[in-house]
C-alpha cells in the first residue's frame, strides 16, 4: 500500500505577498518634486540673482534711454535682460536634477517611483512652472519700476509690443531651464551638464556669428545659428 504524503515546504506553493493598497500617483510625484526644488537653497539664490540681474539691467537700459529714441519698442527694455538672465535659468535646471545623483538620494527617488519618465516629466513641470512664475513676476516689477524712466511708455493696448513679447519671454525663460535639466538627464553631473547648457546657450551663438565674416561657403554655419535656443527667444 501505498501512504499519501503531505506537501513539503519545497513543493508547496508559494503564497503571494499581498499587493499594498497605497501606490505613488503622478501628482504625488510632481509634489515630491516641488518639495524638493523649493527645499534647496541654491534654488532661492538662483531665483533672486535671476530677478535682480533682470530688473537691474531694465533700470540701467531705461535710464540710458531716456533721451533719446532707441528704434525699438520699450517692453523690450524689460525682455533683452533675458539674454544674461538664460544662463541662470539653465544652471537652475541642470542643478535641479544632477544635485540628486551627486547626494545619491537620486536612489530614494527611483526606488519610490521606479519609472524614470515619470519623475523627469515631473521634474520638467516643476522646474518650467517655477521659472515661468519667476519670470511672470520679475517682468511685473521691471515694468512698474521703468515706467517712470522710459521716455516712451509701453502701451498695453497693443498686444504685439507690450503682452506678445513678454510672453515669449516667459516661455524662453521655463524652455531654457528645460534644455538645463535635459543635459543634466543625460549627463548626471553638475559641472558636466552646466557646461553643455552654457556652450548652447552662450557661447556657441557666439562661436557661430564669428563665421559671417567668412566667404559664401561658410554660410550655412551662420543660417544654422537661427535654430539655435537663443534665437528663438
Amino acid at each position: 500500500m501505498s501512504t499519501a504524503t503531505a506537501p513539503t515546504a519545497s513543493t508547496a506553493s508559494p503564497t503571494p505577498a499581498p499587493r499594498s493598497p497605497y501606490h505613488l500617483t503622478f501628482p504625488r510625484v510632481v509634489r515630491s518634486e516641488w518639495l524638493k526644488l523649493l527645499s534647496l537653497r541654491s534654488t532661492w539664490w538662483s531665483l533672486a540673482i535671476t530677478v535682480a540681474l533682470s530688473v537691474g539691467i531694465s533700470l540701467l537700459m531705461a535710464s540710458a534711454l531716456r533721451d533719446f529714441d532707441a528704434g525699438f519698442a520699450p517692453v523690450m527694455v524689460i525682455v533683452m535682460p533675458m539674454q544674461f538672465t538664460m544662463l541662470v535659468a539653465g544652471i537652475l535646471g541642470a542643478i535641479a536634477i544632477t544635485g540628486e545623483y551627486s547626494t545619491g538620494m537620486i536612489r530614494s527617488t527611483l526606488t519610490a517611483e521606479p519609472r524614470r519618465g515619470a519623475v523627469l516629466v515631473a521634474k520638467a513641470l516643476v522646474v518650467a512652472v517655477v521659472l515661468a512664475v519667476t519670470t511672470a513676476i520679475t517682468y511685473a516689477i521691471a515694468a512698474l519700476a521703468t515706467a517712470p524712466i522710459l521716455k516712451t511708455a509701453i502701451d498695453w493696448s497693443d498686444p504685439k509690443t507690450s503682452w506678445f513679447p513678454l510672453l515669449a519671454g516667459v516661455f524662453a525663460m521655463a524652455t531654457f531651464a528645460l534644455i538645463g535639466l535635459g543635459f543634466g538627464f543625460i549627463v548626471r553631473n553638475g559641472a558636466g551638464a552646466i557646461a553643455a547648457t552654457v556652450g548652447v546657450l552662450f557661447v556657441l551663438p557666439i562661436v557661430l556669428s564669428m563665421f559671417s565674416f567668412a566667404g559664401e561657403g561658410w554660410k550655412w554655419i551662420v543660417d544654422a545659428s537661427a535654430y539655435l535656443p537663443v534665437s528663438g527667444a
